[in-house]
Formats: structure tokens, sequence, C-alpha cells
């Protein structure tokens, strides 16, 4: 029922003629419910994408999918423990020691990428171990254009570590000026504002002469590093003595908090038969969809739920529920966002390439196999990771505390000095070429951010759904024909030689129908 997209970028299927672009509502949708892109499906209708730890087999003519890895988990209470803490963190910086050296490999420049944070602190320290001499870092500096800024501790790092460091600075004028770039490279709509600093700290790495980035990305999954992993103790107690006791403000917060109806929410237990800890999240990007979204949109949905697209294993349910909540972000973040518009696709579409000790298999078997008293211990998160941070960073660093990577999302965007093509991407014209908004609400929407404060659960849902038009919409813009607003779209280069990503590429062929 369409074309697979393995080995190629979809840029080329494009510019080959096999197929129009046109959009896949469905794949809109699941970016709506979850804010990232899907496994399987692309933003383009009749463009499937190759889900991770999958091959394509092609016998005789007939294209077959297979899996050939999944991450698991041991049964709840058949966890790895040891007799010592020392000897947990021991054997974890063994085997991340290892990713590191794997990753060192090679003959061109690299670099790390650093936070200030833990994670990749403790990345940069390992690689310098490793190779022997301090290695370049890179970090960036969100001035007014997120929640924190973790300058300053990026510097506190890079000076204990030795390492030469550059920082680049990003403004509310560039998370605006740069986004369209963010699209073209990401090739689907991006909700994540934040992707912009990583396009352009790739952009400054390879400036700088260095190819390849080590980073920390894989952490937060691996070793439960988010703050909501921390909430799945008291919505694992609320559903299993009772489901109401945590539906019913669930319900009322979707409802009351962030307005719209009932008719499209998303259901309780959204995935596998279970609630995981991130799902009240998705829930606040959902819930947007029943008054930005046009009856004619759900029209065409005819009944689809992002949900069922996720696939998810029966034994799932015998899973502790922080592992439940872990398998959930390996399985739709890591793919969807992190390793596409915020990874992959930033440093290649800057002529670099991302590396991820964390994101080892001998790493991930490690985290997943081990009790999740070591990934949360009360209210510590990255537990185990902090010990091994205990025997390889001073302890000013050591100890730190999570920070999230997060920009700012709707406000540049509704600030004075905007540019135009925002405007004009929301105006009641082009959200009437695409149909998949309506324009009244949009507005209704725009005029209400302007009146709520920034630490409402309702404005924060609103920038939210705002963003996921604002994407959409340049989305359409830049694959589908142009033609709402200003910025130039997309167009076919000449496939007999083009250069893509910094390197040449030879025409693209595509695969045989699915």
């Amino acid at each position: 029922d369409g074309w697979l997209l393995w080995a190629s970028e979809i840029k080329g299927l494009l510019a080959s003629g096999l197929i129009s672009p046109r959009p896949d509502v469905r794949g809109l949708d699941y970016f709506f419910n979850f804010f990232c892109a899907p496994q399987r499906r692309t933003a383009f209708e009749g463009i499937h994408s190759l889900p991770p730890g999958h091959y394509a087999r092609i016998h005789d003519g007939r294209l077959t999918i297979q899996r050939y890895w999944d991450l698991d988990f041991p049964d709840r209470g058949a966890e790895r423990r040891f007799e010592e803490d020392d000897k947990a963190a021991a054997e974890l910086e063994a085997v991340l020691r290892a990713a590191v050296r794997r990753r060192l490999c090679g003959e061109v420049p690299l670099s790390c990428y650093i936070s200030g944070g833990l994670d990749s602190t403790v990345i940069l320290g390992l690689s310098s171990q490793e190779k022997g001499e301090p290695i370049p870092s890179f970090t960036i500096s969100l001035n007014q254009s997120g929640p924190s800024d973790e300058r300053s501790k990026a510097e506190e790092s890079a000076h204990y570590l030795g390492s030469p460091l550059t920082t680049v600075t990003v403004t509310p004028a560039d998370l605006v000026n740069h986004f369209p770039d963010v699209i073209l490279g990401a090739e689907s709509p991006v909700l994540d504002t934040s992707c912009v600093g990583t396009l352009l700290l790739a952009r400054a790495n390879r400036a700088a002469g260095n190819i390849v980035a080590l980073t920390g990305e894989g952490a937060d999954e691996g070793l439960a590093g988010y703050v909501w992993y921390k909430w799945h103790i008291f919505q694992y107690r609320a559903y299993k003595y009772g489901r109401f006791i945590y539906e019913m403000p669930r319900n009322l917060a979707l409802s009351w908090l962030i307005g719209g109806g009932k008719a499209h929410r998303p259901p309780f237990f959204g995935t596998g038969g279970v609630r995981t800890a991130q799902q009240i999240a998705w829930e606040f990007m959902a819930q947007s969809r029943e008054y930005l979204y046009t009856p004619e949109l759900w029209r065409r949905l005819d009944g689809y739920s992002a949900y069922d697209d996720i696939a998810v294993p029966e034994r799932i349910r015998r899973w502790h529920p922080l592992n439940q909540s872990l398998y959930m972000g390996y399985q739709i973040m890591m793919p969807g966002l992190l390793m596409a518009a915020k990874g992959d696709r930033s440093t290649r579409f800057s002529a670099t390439e991302g590396r991820y000790p964390f994101l080892d298999e001998h790493v991930v078997a490690f985290c997943a196999s081990i009790a999740p008293h070591y990934k949360l211990r009360r209210w510590t998160d990255k537990y185990l990771l902090r010990r091994v941070a205990a025997r390889v960073l001073p302890p000013p660093i050591a100890k730190r505390t999570k920070t999230m990577f997060r920009a700012n999302l709707g406000r540049a965007f509704v600030a004075a000095d905007r540019p135009r093509w925002v405007d004009q991407l929301l105006s009641a014209e082009a959200l009437k070429t695409t149909g998949f908004f309506d324009p009244q609400a949009v507005e209704w929407a725009r005029q209400l951010q302007l009146r709520k404060p920034l630490a409402s659960l309702q404005r924060f849902s609103l920038d939210m759904g705002l963003m996921g038009v604002i994407s959409t919409q340049l989305w359409y813009h830049t694959y589908c024909g142009g033609g709402l607003c200003e910025l130039p779209a997309w167009t076919p280069p000449d496939l007999t030689r083009t250069r893509l990503y910094g390197r040449m590429e030879t025409p693209v062929l595509a695969a045989t129908p699915v």
C-alpha cells in the first residue's frame, strides 16, 4: 500500500518522481498524539519508514519486514540485584567505558556535546580518559530562549576536565529564524523548538573541523532520568487500587484546564493494556486536537487511533511499572524525536555524525536487566550513574540534579517581532488551503495564549498545540507545493549530481511496493 523508505531520505523518493508529496493525515495525527514522528508511518502518504530493530528482505520480487531485535526487561521481581551498590556501579562503568572506546574509533576529528548535566559530562570525562587527552566540547546557551540556561555548569564541567569549550548562543530570534531548517532536515513536523539548538550545535561542530560528536542521549531512558518517571509511584497505586481515583482528576484536567470535549480523548490504558508515566503529557498535547482540528480532518481520520500504531509486546504486563514506562520512552520518543529531528537529522543535515554510548547494545541490556531501585531510588534519578560519576568526576559535578534541555515552545512565535511567515502560515487562507485546522479555533487559541500566564497548564497545552499547527503548516508549505507563506518551498534537485548533507549522492532507487 505504499513505498518503503530505507537507506535513503524521503527527499530522494520525492525527487525521483515515484512519489507525489501528499500528506498522510494519520501520520500527522500520530504527531499530535505523541509530539514526535511515527515509527512506521511518515508525514507523507504512500511512504513508510522501516521501524527500529527491523530489516527489509527482498526475495523473488517480494518484500517482507521482520524484527531482528527488541528491548526486553525481566519479569517483575526477577531483575538483577547486587550485594553492594559499588559492584553494580563498577559493572556499569565497565560497559560504558567499552561503549565509549568503540565510539572513539576512527581517524576523523571528534568532540563531545555537553549540557553541564550528569550524562554528557560523564561521557566527556570517560572519553578524555580513554583518549588520553582532553576532548573538545560544545554546549548551547539558551539566551532568554528557554526556562533555564546551563552555560555556567557546562563551563565548570569543561574547566574541571580541561576541555576546550565552544558555546553556541541561541536567542529567541534564532528559534524562529532557523526553525524552517529544522523542518527541512527532519522532513516532518517538529514540536520541540530546542531542535534548533542541536542543529546550530552540529553546524558549529562542523565549522570547527569536527566530523563526530559523542553525546549523552539515552541515559534518561535507560536510567529513569526524566521527572515524569517519578510519577509512576503515585500513578501505579492509583489505578491499581481504583482506576477512578486517577482517571477522574485526569479527565477533569483534560476538560477543564485544557478545554475540549471527550469525543477523541486518548484511551486511559493507551499502550498494551498498561498506563505509563509519560502518558499524561501525551494527553495534554492530544487534547488540543479537540478544538484545533477541522470536522473534515476528523472525517478523514475515520476513527484512527495513534495508539494502535504502537507495537507493544504482551510481556510488558509482567514488567515493573517503571520498566513499562522506560520501554515506551525507547519505543516512541527515542526514534521519533531524540534520534530523529533532535539527533541524526540535525547531525546529518550539518554533515556531521552523532555517536551515543548510552545507546550501545551492551549498556542498554545492562540497564534493562537491573532492578528499578538502581535507576530511581526514592526521588534520586539515575542513581547508579551518579555512583559512576562519583568514581570518574569531581564531586560538585557528580551530584548535579537533572535539568531538561528545553527551549520555549510558542513564546518566540507570538512575540511582536516575529517574522511575517508565522502569521502567513496561520492565516485563514493558509489554514483553509491545508484543511487540517479550524481558522477560528486557531485565532481563539492565539488570543488566549497572549492572555494566559506562562505558568498555567492551559497555556502550556496551547503552546504545544499551536506549535504543532505552525510546524505542520510549515512542513506542508515546504514539501507539498508551497504557497502558504513567503519562505521558499523545497524543490527536487538534479539527481544526477546532488549534494545532500555535505556528501555526493547517487540517484535514489525506491523499493518495491509493500
